[in-house]
């Protein structure tokens, strides 16, 4: 935890970016009835009913100090898609000389992953563009990240969409709208924080 602390108090540096990594499941549901337009002094109405399509997911990767995000919608949460993923955020950032990316720890989240999806020259030249830096377990909330889906699923998916096609047209405008507003986290939980209200974490030493 202190660790990924110590990363957000960098300064804003281009040559050593922090970005932040995230990802999550989104259903795709249909509608069941033709909904109830909106009038005045009346929301749109939905019936309970629905149909599930399946689900897709999210891949979401921002700088909380620059005010800049990138998301990728995919059909599958598979180590070859978050490789290439990771391969997307190398391109946006060409000029640095090492990404610090702040993540989970899941099981796609290797090596392996780069090697299992690019040859072992190019899987190579990818992983040493980036510093690694995991997220404790049960401690996502310190990814900033997660705040950024948050404001996705609030802003943009919270309702009812049944294609992946249309979560991409959505996600797309989002994500264009965040940018151009230079929407920034605000972070503001540091290292003396957590060591007093984090205290039941911590070792107690005996004299």
């Amino acid at each position: 935890m202190e660790m990924v602390l110590d990363v957000y108090k960098r300064p804003l540096d281009p040559r050593y970016p922090v970005i932040c990594m995230d990802e999550t499941p989104k259903q795709l549901i249909a509608e069941t009835r033709v909904s109830v337009p909106a009038a005045p002094g009346q929301p749109v109405r939905h019936d309970y009913e629905y149909r599930r399509c399946g689900v897709c997911n999210i891949f979401l990767a921002g700088g909380p100090l620059a005010g800049r995000r990138m998301v990728a919608v995919t059909e599958r949460r598979t180590k070859t898609d978050w490789a290439r993923f990771l391969e997307e955020i190398a391109s946006q950032y060409e000029d640095a000389k090492k990404i610090t990316l702040v993540m989970d720890n899941l099981n796609t989240h290797t090596p392996g992953s780069l090697y299992e999806t690019f040859t072992p020259d190019k899987a190579k030249a990818l992983w040493d563009r980036f510093k690694f830096v995991f997220t404790p377990k049960h401690g996502s909330w310190l990814n900033m990240a997660e705040i950024e889906l948050n404001v996705l699923s609030g802003q943009c998916l919270n309702r009812r969409l049944d294609n992946i096609a249309e979560i991409k047209k959505e996600v797309g405008a989002w994500q264009e709208f965040r940018n151009n507003k230079n929407a920034k986290v605000i972070w503001q939980f540091s290292t003396d924080d957590a060591r007093i209200k984090l205290t039941r974490l911590y070792p107690t030493l005996e004299d």
